[in-house]
């Protein structure tokens, strides 16, 4: 079937069989627009499980001891938290409340790890309080959880989060190099009431290869660790396992060339000819590489294979022969499938300069991580019941609620050859992962989006919104 709705250069989603059956359901749709309000995340977890798999079928080939943990703050609902329990994993949470929450769904201690970059006293206590590991990222964090457990009974299990030393690896805000956490341990009473259970990292970006280097500097810091009286059970490489959301390489990298191409001031690709960052695919650093040949299984299996320095082991054999756990905190990889946000067409108009503008009942921060656009074309839904104006060869952007000239759902510019009015919807795919919440705002006093989960052949309310936090 055409697409109603393409970029100007198509970058065509890859789609769940669920998200087919939605999108080809406008009454469906639009029952549920009505009910539940505009914009609308919708969620089927069928898909973590296959992640789950492709993930622990390539650690099992190396045979070593692995664990995955869900990222929760890439998705705030509670589905995601309960599909993560039934298959087994963990949770990665990062404030006070993801703690809470995840704790009255039923989630073990040894099944949730607390990461958060800044760490407020009332998680800390939550956390003490529950025995759930913490990752440490600096000395007065330890000082303020020190304080907090005072006369304790048992040591606090605790993971330190490193900040590698190699050149190769650039600077982090995360975490205190080996030689900074090694000279406090030494020199302090903390050896006393914290028990180093586990090495900690954060890497931005998606490098395997950077990923393999610094599981090397996390396991010579194990052994440093051990040497000194701790005994470490895991090390955690964090997030950032890459995904594809989109199958056609030569979409993704035509789109690129063409961007490079654009004269300034030409909006026939994106809003008043931005770059999103970059030239080209490989230099883009304010996107998501939305097209990935190495993803999942296959990144996870080349950092395992990847051999030390001096050619005598892989990854694997250095984890198995210290009998050390490798962890991951997986989101947007783990939620590959499992979510599309829906959205209903306000109106259609022009800009003073006659621009198409297709004007959306959301806006901009309910379909955006950090990412300087999300790369993906939507797909329209016809349901409206007046006349479409202006059918042919519709050409604009997407924009949105707030009160800001620079209010744009997304960026690129798109096509509509069968036009667009007032009452269709739009659905946006795969924002499952970090898409819909990670960033969302409720300026203006606009509510937020509501979220649903497929469940027992329905959609129902998934709870999470119906939670008032303080």
């Amino acid at each position: 079937m055409p697409a109603l709705m393409h970029g100007t250069m198509p970058l065509t989603a890859r789609l769940q069989p669920w998200m087919n059956e939605l999108v080809q359901d406008p009454q469906l749709c639009q029952k549920l627009i009505s009910e539940y309000g505009s914009p609308l995340n919708l969620h089927n977890f069928d898909s973590m499980a296959e992640n789950i798999t492709e993930l622990r079928d390539a650690a099992a080939e190396y045979e070593i001891d692995f664990q995955i943990y869900l990222a929760r703050k890439a998705n705030k609902t509670l589905g995601a938290i309960d599909k993560a329990r039934a298959e087994g994993c963990g949770v990665d949470v990062a404030s006070f409340h993801e703690l809470d929450q995840c704790l009255k769904r039923g989630l073990s201690a040894e099944s949730l790890i607390v990461t958060a970059a800044v760490k407020s006293r009332a998680l800390l206590e939550l956390a003490v309080a529950n025995n759930v590991v913490l990752s440490l990222d600096n000395i007065d964090e330890v000082e303020e959880l020190l304080d907090i457990t005072g006369a304790a009974d048992k040591p606090v299990q605790v993971a330190l989060r490193l900040a590698s030393d190699q050149p190769e690896i650039p600077a982090t805000r995360f975490g205190l190099q080996a030689g900074a956490w090694l000279e406090y341990l030494s020199g302090s009473e903390a050896k006393e009431s914290i028990e180093v259970v586990g090495a900690h990292f954060h890497l931005n970006g998606y490098s395997g290869e950077q990923r393999a280097l610094v599981i090397q500097e996390s396991l010579e810091f194990v052994d440093k660790l051990n040497e000194a009286g701790h005994e470490v059970k895991f090390v955690d490489m964090g997030g950032g396992i890459p995904m594809s959301y989109l199958d056609d390489s030569q979409q993704w990298n035509g789109f690129w060339e063409a961007l490079a191409e654009l004269p300034e001031g030409d909006e026939s690709i994106t809003w008043k000819s931005d770059r999103l960052g970059a030239n080209g695919p490989n230099a883009s650093k304010a996107v998501y590489p939305y097209h990935q040949p190495l993803i999942r299984g296959q990144w996870l299996r080349q950092i395992l294979s990847t051999q030390s320095a001096d050619g005598k082991q892989t990854v694997a054999q250095m984890l198995r022969e210290r009998r050390i756990q490798l962890r991951c905190e997986p989101g947007r990889s783990l939620l590959d499938g499992c979510g599309l946000t829906l959205a209903e067409v306000a109106f259609t108009k022009t800009r003073s300069d006659s621009v198409a503008l297709v004007g959306l009942h959301m806006n901009r921060t309910q379909c955006r991580s950090t990412s300087a656009d999300f790369l993906v074309d939507p797909i329209l839904i016809k349901t409206a019941q007046q006349p479409v104006r202006d059918s042919a060869d519709y050409s604009g952007f997407l924009v949105g609620a707030y009160c800001i000239e620079e209010e744009l759902i997304l960026r690129r510019r798109f096509e509509f050859p069968q036009g667009v009015a007032k009452g269709d919807l739009v659905a946006f795919p795969n924002t499952g992962g970090y898409l819909m919440h990670i960033i969302e705002s409720a300026s203006h006093q606009l509510p937020l989006a509501k979220n649903l989960r497929w469940e027992k052949d329905q959609w129902i309310p998934d709870g999470i919104d119906d939670i008032h936090l303080s």
